[in-house]
């Protein structure tokens, strides 16, 4: 194909023909990918056709245009050229019932643009609507004179200019938490795992140190199958909870279960708790067998004791199904299937390979399946009703402890391709494709995330709503909200199934579209909005991201000028969530001691000759530098620490203008095991690492309440100070 034609194509699609990786190398995408692409998002393999078929899926309304208020909202209806005379009646039907209508004709509305493609020209205009629009989702319709012309609607969503900004990060000296993973909490009742009931009492102890806010890892939901497959970031769906977060005995129908009760007392199952509560790294399948093992009881007790008896407990769970619908029951009857088919051949467990009557969520197959299911279908529907329960009750008791944001929830950047989300939107989530990275400092090869990418054209067909969907679901008990990899919104990365990362190719995303959608739901759900844009992060995007009201995230370890010297507190943007390491990085103390480097080493990632010797003397020079930098601002003496001096470099950190500020429990512990080791899988436990003590252990700690105390000073919330 010519190269103009190849960039009409990359024009059209969305495809950045030409990048750069973070070391400032260009790469131009072949025409063999660029046609790929544009196949795997619906539009065909030449420009004219992908020009075709954008218009034909916008004639004549696009299925969504998101506006700002007060803009002057308009939106694009594209007719074939020669219907300048046709009268077009237009109606706007607000969310909250009030109705606008009016007429126009064709010709009088501003040209947005042209299209020629197939002999026929195609003209998109812009019809502006009434002013006042309230914020929230309206409905737009037109209808031409002309009989012929078909009516069309389209979603109408009118968003603020920025999200919602919580008034503790206003004013004051911004706000302080801690930053953890949910399972790696330790209590003297949990089940091996930390849950609801370990995060409950966090926020206790958190909340009385001074911290306004506890950062979590995805609680997203992920194989109850196959529980060893433990990535939160790597879930079978974004929208719903991880079971296994479940606190069982503060289940209310544990209490009315004599039978859970009795198991759950008796010796065998108490020595299996204790076994599992001790262990240093989880043991995923023994937590999930003793959890679901009780919770199935918990199931049938429900169903006895307030279904059949048709009591308001029955009726919250009826309402909660009604109001989670077909998506809910569509994941619950994924996971059915899954493990049905699973029990009997393990390879099953990828519903890619399931007979293709059930690979169709809507096809009688399925139907007949869930029919046949129902009561394992509900009891995965009571599972995520238990989960949500517990966590918003987690988010009440925060805002009650006083703490100003309460907790920040995460949203992974994808599923792969066996999900259950994949299996439920194949006409968003892409096969055959997978998210990833260039190469940049921290992989030379790039990188290949196994997530499976989503069509930005046939998000905008269905009128976001998968992208609603996980917004509102994650914000639901939040006062924050992470987006993991933000720079998804902008572009994304895509590699081709079977080739590596050096053959990938951007295509770009409605970013202001998504922003825009962020910001509503932020505003419903008083939520604040956090991106993390750490990588290979395009010009401008974290201009965009200030100006939406959105905080960047900014890494003590990333924070430095060319010459290596650490950036001062007040060179930090105030518009951020400022953090010493994140989970893909080694902890402060081994950081400082370069155990990181020893571990990379042993697992093969330092291997050429005299590779390890020049990493630890560069790792000196930045410990050096460091010290410095902490030096400048008193924190500590002329000699460079032999132990990393967490308590000087978290208050270095929190003299910052960052509005919000994490402490990792692990750095104030002394933890040098890393949470995860990025390009591992089996070679390392990641995802399993236990705290070393238990709640109650860590706050009596005097390395903690010292460390609790020296930000309290430093950062005083508004509710405290």
């Amino acid at each position: 194909m010519p190269p103009d034609a190849l960039d009409d194509l990359c024009a059209l699609a969305g495809i950045e023909r030409i990048y750069f990786d973070q070391f400032g190398t260009q790469h131009e995408v072949s025409g063999d990918v660029i046609c790929a692409m544009t196949e795997a998002l619906g539009l065909g393999g030449d420009a004219e056709a992908a020009a075709l078929n954008r218009m034909r899926a916008a004639v004549p309304l696009e299925p969504a245009t998101v506006v700002h208020a007060g803009d002057g909202p308009a939106i694009l209806v594209t007719l074939a050229a020669g219907a300048e005379d046709s009268l077009l009646h237009w109606t706007i039907a607000e969310e909250q019932g009030q109705t606008h209508k009016g007429s126009i004709r064709f010709g009088d509305l501003e040209l947005a643009d042209a299209v020629e493609a197939v002999g026929q020209r195609w003209e998109r205009r812009q019809l502006r609507m009434p002013a006042s629009l309230p914020l929230g989702y309206h409905k737009a319709s037109i209808k031409l004179d002309d009989a012929a012309a078909t009516a069309a609607t389209a979603l109408l969503i009118v968003a603020p200019s920025h999200a919602f900004m919580p008034a503790a990060l206003q004013d004051g000296a911004g706000v302080w938490g801690f930053a953890i993973q949910l399972y790696a909490l330790r209590s003297e009742r949990d089940w091996g795992i930390g849950d609801f009931g370990s995060l409950a009492t966090l926020i206790e102890y958190a909340a009385a140190s001074g911290a306004g806010v506890i950062g979590l890892n995805p609680l997203h939901a992920l194989y109850l199958d196959e529980p060893e497959r433990a990535s939160p970031y790597s879930p079978s769906s974004r929208v719903y909870l991880n079971p296994l977060y479940i606190d069982v005995t503060s289940v209310p129908d544990y209490a009315e279960s004599h039978e859970a009760s009795a198991l759950v007392r008796s010796p065998d199952f108490q020595a299996m708790l204790a076994r599992l509560r001790e262990r240093d790294l989880i043991d995923y399948q023994g937590v999930a067998a003793a959890k679901l093992r009780v919770l199935e009881i918990l199931h049938k007790s429900f169903k006895r004791l307030h279904v059949a008896r048709d009591t308001p407990r029955a009726h919250d769970f009826a309402q909660f199904r009604r109001a989670e619908g077909e998506p809910l029951r569509r994941f619950a009857i994924f996971q059915a299937v899954r493990e049905e088919r699973g029990s009997r051949d393990s390879s099953q467990r990828y519903w890619r390979d399931w007979p293709r009557s059930l690979r169709d969520p809507s096809s009688p197959a399925v139907a007949a399946f869930a029919s046949e299911h129902a009561e394992r279908i509900e009891f995965f529907e009571y599972l995520h009703w238990i989960a949500v329960q517990q966590l918003a009750a987690c988010s009440a008791a925060a805002r009650r402890a006083g703490m100003p944001i309460g907790l920040y929830t995460d949203l992974a950047v994808g599923v792969d391709a066996g999900a259950g989300e994949a299996w439920a939107r194949q006409e968003t989530i892409v096969a055959g494709w997978s998210v990833g990275a260039p190469p940049d400092n921290w992989n030379s090869r790039g990188q290949d995330w196994g997530l499976s990418p989503v069509n930005p054209i046939a998000l905008r067909r269905e009128g976001f709503r998968m992208f609603i969907d996980l917004v509102r679901s994650n914000m639901r008990c939040a006062g924050a909200l992470r987006i993991d990899h933000i720079l998804g919104l902008w572009r994304t990365f895509w590699i081709r199934h079977g080739t590596d990362a050096g053959q990938g190719a951007y295509l770009r995303y409605p970013f202001a579209d998504l922003v825009g959608i962020l910001a509503l739901e932020s505003h419903r759900a008083r939520c604040l909005v956090i991106g993390e844009d750490l990588g290979t992060v395009p010009e401008g995007l974290q201009a965009e991201l200030d100006r939406a009201g959105i905080l960047s995230c900014r890494v003590m370890l990333f924070e430095r000028h060319s010459h290596g010297r650490f950036r001062t507190p007040g060179e930090y943007p105030r518009r951020a969530l400022v953090s010493v390491s994140t989970h893909d990085l080694p902890t402060l103390p081994a950081y400082w001691r370069g155990g990181d480097l020893d571990l990379r080493a042993k697992l093969g990632f330092l291997s050429k000759p005299g590779q390890l010797e020049g990493e630890r003397s560069r790792r000196r020079a930045d410990v050096a530098q460091l010290a410095a930098a902490l030096r400048q601002q008193g924190l500590i003496g002329e000699a460079v620490p032999e132990e990393a001096p967490v308590e000087a470099v978290y208050r270095y950190l929190a003299r910052t203008p960052g509005r919000l500020m994490m402490v990792q429990l692990e750095d104030a512990l002394g933890v040098t095991e890393q949470i995860n080791v990025p390009g591992t899988v089996d070679e390392y436990p990641n995802w399993r690492r236990r705290l070393p003590l238990a709640l109650k252990a860590i706050f009596a700690n005097e390395r903690v309440k010292t460390l609790c105390q020296a930000l309290a000073r430093e950062r005083p919330h508004a509710d405290r100070a």
